[in-house]
């Protein structure tokens, strides 16, 4: 779990803040769990798993708590 610190809509990327004090985890618009326009608004919670990207945590299934679609922003 954890909280959205930012999320740039332009360039589809932004960073996690972990719960438990862990170092910021990078996120792309493709690992977030929404229906069409992907994205997450600053401070949002989330529930996410952690994945490598050529050695870097990367987060994957971006969701909100308990699974429900990340709120986002509608459109870029």
């Amino acid at each position: 779990r954890g909280k959205v610190k930012w999320f740039n809509v332009t360039k589809g990327f932004g960073f996690i803040t972990p719960h438990d004090g862990s170092e910021e985890i990078f996120v792309h618009q493709t690992g977030i769990s929404r229906a069409g326009f992907r994205s997450a608004w600053e401070d949002e919670e989330v529930e996410y798993e952690v994945s490598n990207a050529d050695g870097r945590p990367v987060a994957v299934n971006v969701t909100g708590p308990n699974g429900a679609a990340v709120k986002g922003a509608p459109k870029r």
